[in-house]
């Protein structure tokens, strides 16, 4: 699966009703945002699924039970489905949920996946596994080290060097999480000097804060890919609260030309 130009991430593993109301939690609300979302020019969604009581949760009924509303309602919808621990999944658990579910595409963060070198083997044998079922991973890169790291990986095969796709997350670490542009500028430095051109390689940014739509639109003057949404940020470019995730993406849209 080919990156979409706008992914949205309507609502993440973290944030709640209580910091915004149009944050979806369940199923159903999850897909009548990503149908707000599509028409807004949003051709993918970062997909988390909550439990009861709205939290984060990997739970693979759940992830085919929104799989397959999205194929009802927003067919041409590229879902993609998170393995983020939150602090409460082992790498074995996430690499089981990929399993049970089989999904066109996921995202893995690989300091997640890689903490150390415990259990090489049965990564290796992921990652190789998800590459030959047509399972579109994408790597989260939280900052320049884990660039150099994923590059490692791949020189030493234990990531399959087919069709690489990141993400570079920005502000995540940042003071307050708030984002900068420049910050973009050391993630593309590493592939540079590692000898990969990033005009060959699938790469997307995804941005907290309150420069999200400044910086997501300055990845795809440089031939990124955007992910934003209420994960990530709730405001608009002004300042203002966005009324939904639907406005960040018509936000972005009109941005970058869209």
């Amino acid at each position: 699966m080919k990156l979409p130009m706008i992914m949205v991430a309507p609502n993440g593993a973290r944030r709640g009703k209580a910091d915004h109301p149009a944050l979806p939690v369940t199923i159903a609300e999850t897909v009548e945002t990503a149908k707000a979302c599509f028409d807004a020019g949003a051709r993918g969604i970062h997909a988390h699924v909550r439990d009861e009581n709205g939290a984060h949760v990997l739970d693979a009924g759940l992830y085919v039970e929104l799989i397959a509303q999205m194929e009802n309602h927003v067919p041409d919808m590229a879902v993609q489905i998170t393995t983020e621990a939150v602090g409460l999944y082992a790498p074995a658990s996430q690499r089981q949920l990929v399993r049970d579910v089989m999904p066109n595409a996921v995202s893995i963060a690989l300091r997640e996946m890689l903490p150390d070198d415990d259990e090489l083997d049965a990564v290796r044998t992921f990652y190789h596994w998800a590459d030959e079922a047509e399972i579109a991973v994408q790597h989260i890169l939280y900052t320049p080290k884990d660039v150099a790291d994923l590059l490692e990986y791949v020189r030493r095969g234990i990531v399959p060097n087919n069709d690489l796709q990141l993400l570079f997350v920005l502000g995540r670490y940042a003071k307050d999480q708030q984002s900068q542009v420049k910050d973009m500028d050391p993630f593309l430095d590493v592939l540079t000097t590692r000898g990969k051109s990033p005009e060959k390689i699938q790469w997307a940014l995804c941005a907290f804060g309150r420069n999200e739509t400044d910086c997501l639109a300055a990845a795809v003057k440089r031939g990124g890919k955007a992910r934003i949404g209420f994960e990530n940020s709730l405001w608009n470019r002004d300042g203002s609260l966005a009324a939904d995730n639907a406005e960040r993406v018509r936000e972005l849209s009109a941005a970058i030309g869209g």
